[in-house]
Protein backbone atom coordinates (compact mmCIF):
# COMPACT_ATOMS: atom_id res chain seq x y z
CA UNK A 1 0.00 0.00 0.00
CA UNK A 2 2.76 2.69 0.86
CA UNK A 3 4.40 1.94 -2.30
CA UNK A 4 1.43 2.38 -4.45
CA UNK A 5 0.89 5.56 -2.52
CA UNK A 6 4.39 6.99 -3.21
CA UNK A 7 4.11 6.24 -7.08
CA UNK A 8 0.58 8.32 -6.83
CA UNK A 9 2.18 11.11 -4.83
CA UNK A 10 4.76 10.85 -7.09
CA UNK A 11 3.03 11.14 -10.07
CA UNK A 12 0.54 14.18 -8.77
CA UNK A 13 4.29 15.95 -8.40
CA UNK A 14 5.41 15.74 -11.25
CA UNK A 15 1.75 16.96 -12.69
CA UNK A 16 1.62 20.01 -10.68
CA UNK A 17 2.56 23.29 -12.23
CA UNK A 18 6.32 23.77 -12.63
CA UNK A 19 7.85 20.17 -11.88
CA UNK A 20 10.73 18.84 -13.58
CA UNK A 21 9.59 17.33 -16.34
CA UNK A 22 11.84 15.00 -19.14
CA UNK A 23 14.76 16.83 -20.92
CA UNK A 24 17.59 15.93 -23.07
CA UNK A 25 20.89 15.01 -21.10
CA UNK A 26 23.24 17.96 -20.76
CA UNK A 27 26.97 18.08 -20.34
CA UNK A 28 28.23 18.93 -16.92
CA UNK A 29 29.50 22.87 -17.42
CA UNK A 30 32.82 21.92 -16.99
CA UNK A 31 35.05 25.37 -16.94
CA UNK A 32 36.81 26.40 -19.16
CA UNK A 33 40.50 25.75 -18.67
CA UNK A 34 42.12 29.19 -19.83
CA UNK A 35 45.54 29.42 -19.90
CA UNK A 36 47.72 32.99 -19.02
CA UNK A 37 47.29 35.67 -20.48
CA UNK A 38 43.92 34.69 -22.37
CA UNK A 39 45.77 31.68 -24.23
CA UNK A 40 44.06 28.50 -25.41
CA UNK A 41 44.72 25.13 -25.38
CA UNK A 42 43.90 23.99 -28.58
CA UNK A 43 43.82 21.00 -30.66
CA UNK A 44 44.01 20.85 -35.01
CA UNK A 45 43.03 17.85 -35.46
CA UNK A 46 44.20 17.05 -39.58
CA UNK A 47 47.03 19.58 -38.36
CA UNK A 48 49.67 18.17 -41.03
CA UNK A 49 47.48 19.49 -44.04
CA UNK A 50 47.14 22.12 -46.50
CA UNK A 51 45.16 24.06 -44.14
CA UNK A 52 46.17 22.39 -40.98
CA UNK A 53 50.00 23.25 -40.89
CA UNK A 54 49.72 26.98 -41.46
CA UNK A 55 47.02 27.26 -39.02
CA UNK A 56 48.67 25.14 -36.20
CA UNK A 57 51.93 27.50 -36.09
CA UNK A 58 49.71 30.69 -36.29
CA UNK A 59 47.51 29.75 -33.42
CA UNK A 60 50.74 28.69 -32.04
CA UNK A 61 52.83 32.03 -32.63
CA UNK A 62 49.91 34.09 -31.16
CA UNK A 63 50.50 32.36 -27.68
CA UNK A 64 48.21 28.89 -28.05
CA UNK A 65 49.17 25.49 -26.62
CA UNK A 66 48.87 23.50 -29.93
CA UNK A 67 48.54 19.49 -30.50
CA UNK A 68 48.55 18.82 -33.96
CA UNK A 69 46.53 15.42 -34.32
CA UNK A 70 46.97 13.66 -37.80
CA UNK A 71 47.67 9.83 -39.19
CA UNK A 72 49.02 11.30 -42.20
CA UNK A 73 46.52 10.10 -44.51
CA UNK A 74 47.05 12.50 -46.93
CA UNK A 75 50.71 11.64 -47.28
CA UNK A 76 49.36 8.33 -48.07
CA UNK A 77 47.13 9.72 -50.70
CA UNK A 78 50.07 11.18 -52.46
CA UNK A 79 51.36 7.42 -52.81
CA UNK A 80 48.14 6.27 -54.23
CA UNK A 81 47.90 9.03 -56.55
CA UNK A 82 51.51 8.59 -57.54
CA UNK A 83 51.97 12.91 -57.28
CA UNK A 84 53.32 14.22 -54.27
CA UNK A 85 53.79 17.85 -52.90
CA UNK A 86 55.06 20.13 -55.45
CA UNK A 87 56.86 21.68 -52.47
CA UNK A 88 59.28 18.94 -50.65
CA UNK A 89 57.85 19.24 -47.08
CA UNK A 90 58.97 17.88 -44.08
CA UNK A 91 57.73 15.24 -41.44
CA UNK A 92 55.47 16.63 -38.60
CA UNK A 93 58.85 15.85 -35.97
CA UNK A 94 60.34 17.83 -37.98
CA UNK A 95 58.37 20.70 -38.73
CA UNK A 96 57.17 20.79 -35.12
CA UNK A 97 61.27 20.60 -34.27
CA UNK A 98 62.61 23.46 -36.71
CA UNK A 99 59.41 25.82 -35.22
CA UNK A 100 60.49 25.37 -31.39
CA UNK A 101 64.11 25.78 -32.64
CA UNK A 102 63.23 29.18 -34.63
CA UNK A 103 60.62 30.63 -32.11
CA UNK A 104 60.99 29.03 -28.57
CA UNK A 105 57.22 27.77 -29.17
CA UNK A 106 56.66 24.01 -28.49
CA UNK A 107 53.64 22.36 -30.51
CA UNK A 108 53.32 18.86 -29.53
CA UNK A 109 52.04 15.97 -32.61
CA UNK A 110 50.00 13.02 -32.14
CA UNK A 111 49.86 10.40 -34.48
CA UNK A 112 45.42 9.38 -34.22
CA UNK A 113 42.78 8.20 -36.56
CA UNK A 114 40.14 10.53 -35.36
CA UNK A 115 37.75 8.15 -37.79
CA UNK A 116 38.89 4.79 -36.46
CA UNK A 117 40.28 5.59 -33.21
CA UNK A 118 37.81 6.69 -30.84
CA UNK A 119 38.79 5.54 -27.25
CA UNK A 120 41.97 6.80 -28.07
CA UNK A 121 40.63 10.71 -29.28
CA UNK A 122 38.26 10.47 -26.55
CA UNK A 123 41.15 9.88 -23.82
CA UNK A 124 43.25 12.62 -25.41
CA UNK A 125 40.34 14.90 -24.92
CA UNK A 126 39.65 13.94 -21.38
CA UNK A 127 43.17 14.38 -21.09
CA UNK A 128 44.24 17.95 -23.07
CA UNK A 129 40.90 19.03 -21.71
CA UNK A 130 41.44 21.55 -24.98
CA UNK A 131 39.63 25.36 -25.30
CA UNK A 132 39.08 24.81 -28.64
CA UNK A 133 39.25 22.27 -31.48
CA UNK A 134 39.96 23.04 -35.01
CA UNK A 135 38.55 19.98 -37.38
CA UNK A 136 40.46 20.30 -39.93
CA UNK A 137 40.40 16.18 -40.44
CA UNK A 138 38.63 15.25 -43.45
CA UNK A 139 38.76 13.92 -46.84
CA UNK A 140 39.15 17.79 -48.73
CA UNK A 141 38.95 17.09 -52.51
CA UNK A 142 35.91 16.74 -54.28
CA UNK A 143 37.39 14.88 -57.32
CA UNK A 144 39.10 12.50 -55.84
CA UNK A 145 35.64 11.34 -54.08
CA UNK A 146 34.37 11.22 -57.04
CA UNK A 147 37.39 9.00 -58.05
CA UNK A 148 35.63 5.30 -57.93
CA UNK A 149 33.56 3.41 -55.02
CA UNK A 150 37.13 2.71 -53.27
CA UNK A 151 37.54 6.80 -52.53
CA UNK A 152 33.67 7.59 -52.48
CA UNK A 153 33.54 4.98 -49.61
CA UNK A 154 36.51 6.11 -47.71
CA UNK A 155 35.63 9.98 -48.05
CA UNK A 156 31.94 9.04 -46.66
CA UNK A 157 33.49 6.59 -43.73
CA UNK A 158 36.25 9.11 -43.02
CA UNK A 159 34.44 12.51 -42.81
CA UNK A 160 31.00 11.45 -41.37
CA UNK A 161 32.73 9.07 -38.61
CA UNK A 162 35.13 11.20 -37.77
CA UNK A 163 32.88 14.29 -37.68
CA UNK A 164 30.67 12.35 -35.15
CA UNK A 165 33.31 10.83 -32.70
CA UNK A 166 34.54 14.00 -31.88
CA UNK A 167 31.00 14.73 -30.81
CA UNK A 168 30.69 11.76 -29.07
CA UNK A 169 33.87 12.28 -27.45
CA UNK A 170 33.80 15.64 -26.17
CA UNK A 171 30.32 15.07 -24.91
CA UNK A 172 31.84 11.46 -23.41
CA UNK A 173 34.57 13.62 -21.83
CA UNK A 174 32.68 16.12 -20.50
CA UNK A 175 34.73 18.92 -21.70
CA UNK A 176 33.18 22.68 -23.13
CA UNK A 177 35.57 22.15 -26.14
CA UNK A 178 34.48 24.71 -28.64
CA UNK A 179 34.58 22.90 -32.14
CA UNK A 180 35.55 24.76 -35.46
CA UNK A 181 34.82 23.15 -38.22
CA UNK A 182 36.48 23.86 -41.77
CA UNK A 183 33.03 22.95 -44.43
CA UNK A 184 32.99 24.49 -47.73
CA UNK A 185 30.66 26.61 -49.79
CA UNK A 186 30.11 23.70 -51.58
CA UNK A 187 26.80 22.93 -49.43
CA UNK A 188 25.32 25.33 -51.06
CA UNK A 189 25.64 23.95 -54.46
CA UNK A 190 26.89 25.63 -57.42
CA UNK A 191 23.42 26.61 -59.45
CA UNK A 192 22.43 30.22 -59.79
CA UNK A 193 20.39 31.14 -55.97
CA UNK A 194 18.82 34.06 -57.11
CA UNK A 195 20.16 35.98 -54.71
CA UNK A 196 22.64 36.16 -51.94
CA UNK A 197 23.38 33.43 -50.50
CA UNK A 198 23.45 33.69 -46.46
CA UNK A 199 25.56 32.75 -43.76
CA UNK A 200 23.97 29.38 -42.69
CA UNK A 201 20.35 30.20 -41.99
CA UNK A 202 17.68 31.57 -43.62
CA UNK A 203 14.13 33.01 -41.95
CA UNK A 204 11.15 30.88 -43.78
CA UNK A 205 7.29 31.14 -42.95
CA UNK A 206 6.09 27.42 -42.60
CA UNK A 207 2.92 26.14 -43.45
CA UNK A 208 -0.10 28.01 -41.22
CA UNK A 209 2.10 31.20 -40.80
CA UNK A 210 4.47 29.65 -38.69
CA UNK A 211 7.93 31.51 -39.00
CA UNK A 212 10.88 29.74 -38.58
CA UNK A 213 14.63 30.15 -38.88
CA UNK A 214 16.47 26.79 -40.52
CA UNK A 215 19.29 25.91 -42.68
CA UNK A 216 20.03 26.86 -46.33
CA UNK A 217 18.86 24.31 -48.08
CA UNK A 218 21.45 21.71 -48.60
CA UNK A 219 22.60 20.71 -52.59
CA UNK A 220 26.28 18.98 -52.78
CA UNK A 221 27.76 18.52 -55.91
CA UNK A 222 29.90 15.57 -54.68
CA UNK A 223 30.05 13.01 -52.17
CA UNK A 224 32.71 15.12 -50.58
CA UNK A 225 30.28 18.25 -50.09
CA UNK A 226 27.81 15.52 -49.22
CA UNK A 227 29.52 14.70 -46.38
CA UNK A 228 29.96 18.17 -45.15
CA UNK A 229 25.96 18.25 -45.27
CA UNK A 230 25.72 15.47 -43.26
CA UNK A 231 28.64 17.08 -40.74
CA UNK A 232 26.19 20.25 -40.98
CA UNK A 233 22.68 18.12 -39.50
CA UNK A 234 24.99 16.23 -36.66
CA UNK A 235 26.53 19.83 -35.44
CA UNK A 236 22.70 20.87 -35.15
CA UNK A 237 22.14 17.91 -33.48
CA UNK A 238 24.49 17.73 -30.68
CA UNK A 239 24.17 21.09 -29.78
CA UNK A 240 20.24 21.22 -29.13
CA UNK A 241 21.17 17.84 -27.72
CA UNK A 242 24.00 18.27 -25.21
CA UNK A 243 24.98 21.88 -25.61
CA UNK A 244 27.91 21.22 -27.51
CA UNK A 245 29.03 24.28 -29.03
CA UNK A 246 29.88 24.34 -32.52
CA UNK A 247 31.48 27.39 -35.53
CA UNK A 248 31.54 26.04 -39.01
CA UNK A 249 33.15 27.65 -41.45
CA UNK A 250 31.81 27.45 -45.01
CA UNK A 251 35.07 27.89 -47.08
CA UNK A 252 35.47 29.32 -50.52
CA UNK A 253 38.34 27.44 -52.72
CA UNK A 254 42.08 28.09 -50.74
CA UNK A 255 44.68 29.44 -52.79
CA UNK A 256 48.33 29.91 -52.47
CA UNK A 257 51.70 28.02 -51.03
CA UNK A 258 52.44 29.95 -47.84
CA UNK A 259 51.92 32.26 -45.18
CA UNK A 260 54.30 34.57 -43.86
CA UNK A 261 55.04 31.96 -40.68
CA UNK A 262 55.80 28.79 -43.50
CA UNK A 263 57.72 31.08 -45.52
CA UNK A 264 60.44 31.37 -42.09
CA UNK A 265 62.52 28.26 -43.12
CA UNK A 266 62.29 25.27 -45.51
CA UNK A 267 61.28 23.39 -43.12
CA UNK A 268 58.20 24.68 -42.54
CA UNK A 269 57.36 25.17 -45.82
CA UNK A 270 53.60 24.55 -46.67
CA UNK A 271 52.45 21.68 -49.62
CA UNK A 272 51.10 22.26 -52.81
CA UNK A 273 49.35 20.59 -54.61
CA UNK A 274 48.83 21.29 -58.64
CA UNK A 275 47.33 17.61 -59.75
CA UNK A 276 44.06 16.93 -60.90
CA UNK A 277 42.27 16.16 -57.73
CA UNK A 278 43.50 18.26 -55.04
CA UNK A 279 45.17 20.79 -57.03
CA UNK A 280 42.69 23.79 -56.89
CA UNK A 281 42.05 25.31 -59.96
CA UNK A 282 44.07 28.62 -59.57
CA UNK A 283 47.12 26.87 -57.93
CA UNK A 284 46.78 24.37 -61.20
CA UNK A 285 46.72 26.99 -63.64
CA UNK A 286 49.92 28.88 -62.25
CA UNK A 287 51.46 25.50 -62.23
CA UNK A 288 50.52 25.22 -65.53
CA UNK A 289 51.41 28.71 -66.72
CA UNK A 290 54.84 27.79 -64.86
CA UNK A 291 55.57 24.80 -67.78
CA UNK A 292 54.22 26.98 -70.10
CA UNK A 293 51.31 24.24 -70.83
CA UNK A 294 47.76 25.50 -71.95
CA UNK A 295 45.35 25.57 -68.87
CA UNK A 296 43.23 23.20 -68.80
CA UNK A 297 39.46 25.16 -68.04
CA UNK A 298 36.25 22.71 -67.34
CA UNK A 299 33.62 23.65 -69.94
CA UNK A 300 32.89 26.94 -70.71
CA UNK A 301 34.87 28.09 -67.48
CA UNK A 302 31.54 30.42 -66.32
CA UNK A 303 31.50 28.57 -63.30
CA UNK A 304 31.83 31.28 -60.71
CA UNK A 305 33.85 30.22 -57.60
CA UNK A 306 34.65 31.69 -53.90
CA UNK A 307 38.65 32.13 -52.87
CA UNK A 308 40.25 32.96 -50.44
CA UNK A 309 44.03 33.07 -49.51
CA UNK A 310 45.50 30.36 -47.13
CA UNK A 311 46.82 33.32 -44.57
CA UNK A 312 43.02 34.44 -44.75
CA UNK A 313 42.13 30.78 -43.65
CA UNK A 314 44.57 31.05 -40.38
CA UNK A 315 43.41 34.42 -39.85
CA UNK A 316 39.11 33.57 -40.19
CA UNK A 317 39.92 30.46 -38.16
CA UNK A 318 41.55 32.53 -35.02
CA UNK A 319 38.30 34.50 -35.70
CA UNK A 320 36.18 32.21 -34.86
CA UNK A 321 37.97 30.65 -31.84
CA UNK A 322 37.68 34.10 -30.31
CA UNK A 323 34.26 34.45 -30.64
CA UNK A 324 32.56 31.23 -29.86
CA UNK A 325 28.61 30.81 -29.51
CA UNK A 326 27.40 30.34 -26.12
CA UNK A 327 26.22 26.87 -24.80
CA UNK A 328 22.77 25.22 -26.22
CA UNK A 329 22.89 27.83 -29.22
CA UNK A 330 22.36 27.11 -32.74
CA UNK A 331 25.82 26.33 -34.42
CA UNK A 332 27.60 29.70 -35.75
CA UNK A 333 27.96 29.52 -39.29
CA UNK A 334 30.34 31.81 -41.23
CA UNK A 335 30.94 32.40 -45.08
CA UNK A 336 34.69 32.35 -44.83
CA UNK A 337 35.56 33.98 -48.69
CA UNK A 338 37.23 36.98 -49.75
CA UNK A 339 36.00 37.28 -52.98
CA UNK A 340 34.02 35.19 -55.97
CA UNK A 341 35.20 35.17 -60.09
CA UNK A 342 34.27 33.35 -62.78
CA UNK A 343 37.13 30.36 -63.71
CA UNK A 344 37.59 31.64 -67.23
CA UNK A 345 38.17 35.23 -65.80
CA UNK A 346 40.94 33.91 -64.15
CA UNK A 347 42.53 32.36 -66.87
CA UNK A 348 41.99 35.13 -69.09
CA UNK A 349 44.07 37.10 -66.09
CA UNK A 350 47.04 34.60 -65.93
CA UNK A 351 47.20 34.55 -69.21
CA UNK A 352 47.97 38.15 -70.05
CA UNK A 353 50.63 37.89 -67.24
CA UNK A 354 52.46 34.99 -68.66
CA UNK A 355 51.21 34.24 -72.40
CA UNK A 356 50.29 31.37 -71.91
CA UNK A 357 46.98 30.33 -73.26
CA UNK A 358 43.76 28.35 -71.83
CA UNK A 359 41.79 25.27 -73.63
CA UNK A 360 38.67 24.24 -72.82
CA UNK A 361 38.25 20.57 -72.06
CA UNK A 362 35.05 19.04 -71.42
CA UNK A 363 34.19 19.39 -68.07
CA UNK A 364 34.75 16.21 -66.01
CA UNK A 365 31.86 17.53 -63.00
CA UNK A 366 28.26 17.07 -63.00
CA UNK A 367 27.69 20.76 -62.82
CA UNK A 368 25.54 23.74 -64.60
CA UNK A 369 27.90 24.92 -67.32
CA UNK A 370 27.55 28.94 -65.60
CA UNK A 371 26.40 29.68 -62.71
CA UNK A 372 26.51 32.87 -60.31
CA UNK A 373 27.29 33.40 -56.92
CA UNK A 374 27.04 36.25 -54.60
CA UNK A 375 28.58 35.29 -50.98
CA UNK A 376 27.61 37.27 -47.97
CA UNK A 377 30.93 37.29 -45.28
CA UNK A 378 29.22 40.17 -43.16
CA UNK A 379 29.92 38.52 -39.97
CA UNK A 380 33.92 37.66 -40.52
CA UNK A 381 33.97 40.97 -41.51
CA UNK A 382 31.95 43.04 -38.65
CA UNK A 383 34.81 40.97 -36.63
CA UNK A 384 37.72 42.96 -38.26
CA UNK A 385 38.39 40.65 -41.34
CA UNK A 386 39.55 42.41 -44.07
CA UNK A 387 40.33 39.54 -46.83
CA UNK A 388 43.26 39.73 -49.40
CA UNK A 389 41.87 39.97 -53.02
CA UNK A 390 43.41 38.17 -55.74
CA UNK A 391 46.53 40.30 -57.60
CA UNK A 392 49.25 39.89 -59.42
CA UNK A 393 51.57 40.31 -56.46
CA UNK A 394 49.89 36.99 -54.77
CA UNK A 395 49.95 35.54 -58.03
CA UNK A 396 54.06 36.19 -58.56
CA UNK A 397 54.44 34.48 -54.79
CA UNK A 398 52.92 31.83 -56.02
CA UNK A 399 54.80 31.64 -59.64
CA UNK A 400 58.15 31.65 -57.65
CA UNK A 401 57.02 28.51 -56.03
CA UNK A 402 56.18 26.95 -59.20
CA UNK A 403 59.07 27.98 -61.05
CA UNK A 404 61.34 27.61 -58.31
CA UNK A 405 60.13 23.32 -57.88
CA UNK A 406 58.64 22.76 -61.17
CA UNK A 407 61.15 19.75 -61.86
CA UNK A 408 59.21 18.20 -59.56
CA UNK A 409 56.26 18.57 -61.29
CA UNK A 410 54.36 15.81 -63.15
CA UNK A 411 52.69 17.36 -66.06
CA UNK A 412 50.52 14.50 -66.98
CA UNK A 413 49.49 15.01 -63.39
CA UNK A 414 47.79 18.18 -63.77
CA UNK A 415 44.82 16.78 -65.89
CA UNK A 416 41.18 15.63 -64.72
CA UNK A 417 42.01 11.72 -63.60
CA UNK A 418 38.36 11.70 -61.62
CA UNK A 419 34.80 11.83 -63.37
CA UNK A 420 31.63 12.84 -61.75
CA UNK A 421 29.55 9.86 -64.15
CA UNK A 422 30.14 7.70 -66.93
CA UNK A 423 28.90 10.35 -68.76
CA UNK A 424 31.22 12.78 -67.77
CA UNK A 425 34.21 10.62 -68.30
CA UNK A 426 33.37 9.64 -72.09
CA UNK A 427 33.00 13.54 -72.87
CA UNK A 428 36.45 14.41 -71.72
CA UNK A 429 37.51 11.26 -73.52
CA UNK A 430 35.96 12.23 -76.80
CA UNK A 431 37.33 16.08 -76.30
CA UNK A 432 40.18 14.58 -78.10
CA UNK A 433 41.18 18.00 -79.73
CA UNK A 434 41.74 19.76 -76.46
CA UNK A 435 43.02 16.97 -74.40
CA UNK A 436 45.13 16.16 -77.42
CA UNK A 437 46.74 19.66 -77.07
CA UNK A 438 47.58 19.76 -73.48
CA UNK A 439 48.74 15.94 -73.58
CA UNK A 440 51.54 16.85 -76.18
CA UNK A 441 52.34 19.88 -73.99
CA UNK A 442 52.74 18.12 -71.43
CA UNK A 443 54.24 14.88 -72.40
CA UNK A 444 56.66 16.93 -74.08
CA UNK A 445 57.99 18.74 -70.70
CA UNK A 446 57.90 22.07 -72.25
CA UNK A 447 59.08 24.59 -70.08
CA UNK A 448 61.21 21.87 -67.88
Amino acid sequence: MLRVLLTLALGEALRAPGALRARPARRAAAPVSMMAGGAKKILVLGGDGFCGWPTAVHLSDKGHAVTIVDNLSRRDIDTELGCDSLTPIAHPEVRIAAWKELTGKTIDFVNLDVAKEYDRLESLIKDKRPDSIVHFAEQRAAPYSQKGTKQKRYTVDNNVCGTHNLLTAVVEADCCAHIVHLGTMGVYGYGTSGGEIPEGYIDVVLPGGRDSRILHPAYPGSVYHTTKCLDALLFQFYAKNDGVRVTDLHQGIVWGTNTDLTSMDPRLTNRFDYDGDYGTVLNRFLMQAALNVPMTVYGTGGQTRAFIHISDTCKCIEIAINNPPAEGAQPEIFNQVAETRRVRDIAELISKNTGVEARFLANPRQEAAENELDVSNRKFRALGFEPTKLNDALFEEVQDVTQKYKDRCIPTKILPASFWNKKRAQEVAADKEARGAVDSAAAAGVGR
